[in-house]
């Protein structure tokens, strides 16, 4: 990129130069190659040297969203760029001219001020046009010569659970857990599989529709069963049923949620026990 730069702007610089000398003699000045020559190069010298300044005008800018705050940065470069370009132009004349024993008169006013500005206006763009699309060729260099990035690796999905609210503190229970859920006046009370109870302030049917998922139902006006807990399930003639658990404890059901337990019948196969006991005769 530097040295694309640097050959156009000393092919600039001599095609200026060279056109400078002719307009002079047409003019009827003196056709002086060499000392327009010395007037391009030391402004191209210290147009080199400042190309860092831009390339990292360019990049900040790259890197910045939002227009507004793009114009900013290069309004700042811009002005720093041409104050650092006129400076050091005129003092690398001077000082070279110094040491062949002449002079150098850059006549500063407002009008020779803006003369260069108007120049180093115009190089600034074309210079950081042309480091923008060189930066963009790397970018696109660069992705295309990455290998792709492997997908992470997906984590197993966590096992769901419930929190719940015990007092001033939340536990967390796995459904699993849970053998039974049971209304109590404006409570509800877990019980789970090792016997601990946790008292939660709620309603039956909101606890209902939470763990429907889990496989929990109603089986009683006031309870929820664990029905992949249930080991066996015994039919009473009045309709009602009572679920033992796969823990020992066991719990009764209502005729009403006898459809609830329904598909339990078909896991006897996986070892749970379904009795019907015959009616009683009268």
């Amino acid at each position: 990129m530097f040295a694309a730069i640097a050959a156009v702007a000393l092919a600039t610089g001599i095609v200026n130069a060279f056109s400078g000398a002719q307009d002079a003699a047409w003019r009827g000045d003196s056709y002086d190659i060499g000392r327009r020559l010395f007037w391009e190069m030391s402004s191209i010298a210290v147009v080199l040297l400042l190309l860092p300044m831009l390339v990292l005008a360019v990049r900040r800018m790259r890197r910045t969203p939002g227009l507004a705050a793009r114009a900013v940065i290069g309004a700042i470069t811009l002005l720093g760029f041409s104050a650092l370009h006129i400076t050091g132009m005129v003092w690398v004349r001077k000082l070279a001219l110094w040491l062949a024993g002449g002079a150098y008169d850059f006549r500063f006013s407002l009008a020779t001020v803006l003369y260069e500005f108007r120049k180093d206006a115009v190089a600034v763009v074309l210079i950081a046009g042309t480091i923008w699309l060189f930066e963009s060729r790397r970018e696109l260099k660069s992705a295309v010569a990455a290998p792709p990035t492997p997908p992470p690796p997906q984590q197993a999905s966590s096992p769901d659970v419930i929190w719940l609210r015990d007092g001033t503190s939340r536990v967390r229970v796995m459904p699993h857990d849970i053998l039974w859920v049971a209304s109590a006046g404006n409570y509800i009370e877990y019980s789970l599989a090792d016997g601990t109870q946790h008292l939660i302030r709620g309603t039956l049917a909101a606890a209902e529709s939470e763990l429907a998922r889990f496989s929990i139902v109603r089986v009683h006006r006031t309870r929820l069963a664990n029905l992949d807990r249930v080991h066996g399930v015994d039919l009473k003639p009045s309709g009602d049923f009572e679920l033992a658990f796969d823990n020992g404890q066991s719990l009764g059901g209502s005729r009403r949620y006898r459809p609830a337990v329904a598909s339990l019948g078909s896991r006897t196969a996986s070892g749970i026990n379904i009795a019907d006991r015959p009616a009683k005769q009268s």
